[in-house]
């Protein structure tokens, strides 16, 4: 008998149950592959789920929460919810798990690995362990959707915790600059004419951080999208950083610290929320997933609003989607399928998006009574919704995690004043080139 097989059969019940109810919506399970949903017998079936958090906030708690709302739901499925650091952390961990046989049966990771776990042969596509997945295609919305779905219409992933980038600003350091409050900047010239009307008036040390490590892809495609490039084709093949208006994006990124509206060199993906809610900076770009920790903890009036035009509005779609692995057994692959489609659920997906401020993932999550109250009460949290109008997908390509650390290198460079934008930009594009060339047909 298999290592599996005999994991299968241990009798735990590892999640903890909710003391607080807080997440006491069906899982709105139904049945995965035609019959009884998996975890409906008597056989016991445990697995291990990596999950990462690249938010601030106490939210290991929160998935743990979530996780024994479905283990009530489904009580023979027992699951070792393992917090697992970042994003990349996350990552290196699963795979590296993976290869010796061991480790996730199921993980939350960004959905711009999907080419890399592929290429690894690491995930199992969901079409294999189920011939319905109706559920699937009804509930997401497509630009998250999208993100999980091959050229050939294979559906690897499903959406979990996913953002956009949204801009915050500090209502009160506005009225103290002589700005209005309720007109943060919709277009790169009013977030600059408004970041030098902050710094000027000394209301704070500067008008915008825009981080550059970590996520600084993500940040740069942003600024790319709204000049008018679409950076890649969806292909995982194809990246366009030499295109001019990449390089447009990137000057006007460096011409805002040149000025001296945002920190110089490169701004910390992890300090940016807390230099905004330390008024160090008015504004701040980032995830939507940082929202419940910036409501939680600004001692401030706050606005969010989409993030401003020039050429086009627009950001990228991010954060993770949840992918089962080619180590877990069947028995294990259909209990992780039913674990996925409880866990994002719209009543636990509007109750996970309430407690991190990620986006819902689908129209029906908005629909609940709790994320209606909720929007009623706090109408900040539909901006990252209404964005994905004008999203467009992450970037992601084959090797994955090369091409970003080569992006965010280049990035560097030029916000330390080492390279002129044009010319990283330029190097950037051939360095990913190289790395592309083997993956094209």
């Amino acid at each position: 008998m298999s290592k599996n097989m005999m994991r299968n059969r241990k009798v735990m019940l590892i999640a903890p149950i909710a003391a607080g109810g807080l997440l006491l919506g069906a899982c709105g399970g139904g049945d995965a592959d035609g019959g009884a949903a998996a975890g409906s017998g008597d056989e016991q079936v445990e697995l291990t789920m990596y999950y990462p958090i690249a938010v601030g906030g106490p939210l290991t708690g929160v998935v743990d929460e979530l996780i024994a709302t479905c283990t009530e739901e489904h009580p023979n499925i027992s699951v070792e919810a393992v917090y697992s650091g970042s994003y990349a952390d996350t990552m290196t961990k699963a795979q590296t798990a993976a290869r010796s046989g061991e480790g996730a049966d199921l993980a939350v990771l960004l959905s711009t690995e999907l080419f890399t776990l592929k290429d690894q042969n690491l995930i199992v596509p969901l079409n294999e362990i189920s011939d319905d997945l109706g559920w699937v295609e009804d509930r997401f919305y497509d630009a998250f959707l999208q993100g999980g779905i091959d050229a050939d219409g294979t559906i690897w992933s499903v959406p979990f915790q996913r953002s956009t980038i949204v801009q915050y600003h500090n209502k009160d350091l506005f009225a103290q600059a002589g700005l209005d409050p309720e007109a943060p900047p919709a277009t790169w010239e009013e977030l600059e004419a408004m970041s030098k009307a902050i710094v000027e008036s000394g209301a704070a040390e500067y008008g915008i951080e825009i981080p550059s490590t970590q996520f600084g892809y993500w940040m740069l495609q942003a600024l790319a999208t709204q000049a008018g490039s679409e950076v890649t084709d969806g292909t995982g093949t194809q990246t366009q950083f030499d295109d001019p208006a990449v390089v447009e994006a990137m000057e006007y990124w460096l011409s805002l610290q040149q000025q001296g509206l945002m920190p110089p060199g490169t701004t910390e993906w992890a300090s940016t929320p807390e230099d905004f809610l330390q008024g160090r900076t008015a504004m701040m770009w980032t995830t939507t997933g940082n929202l419940t920790n910036v409501r939680q903890n600004a001692g401030f009036d706050f606005g969010v609003s989409e993030l401003p035009a020039h050429e086009r509005p627009g950001s990228p779609t991010g954060g993770g989607n949840i992918y089962i692995f080619q180590q877990a057994d069947e028995a294990q692959r259909e209990a992780a399928l039913t674990l996925a489609e409880c866990l994002t659920s719209p009543e636990n997906t509007a109750a996970w998006s309430i407690e991190t401020g990620y986006v819902a993932t689908g129209p029906e999550a908005w629909e609940t009574e709790a994320m209606t109250e909720y929007v009623a009460e706090f109408p900040e949290a539909a901006v990252a919704r209404d964005q994905l109008e004008n999203a467009v997908v992450e970037l992601s390509t084959h090797e994955n995690g090369r091409v970003v650390q080569l992006v965010n290198d280049a990035i560097a460079s030029v916000l330390t004043g080492q390279v002129e934008p044009e010319a990283a930009m330029t190097e950037l594009q051939d360095q990913v080139d190289q790395i592309l060339e083997p993956y094209r047909g």
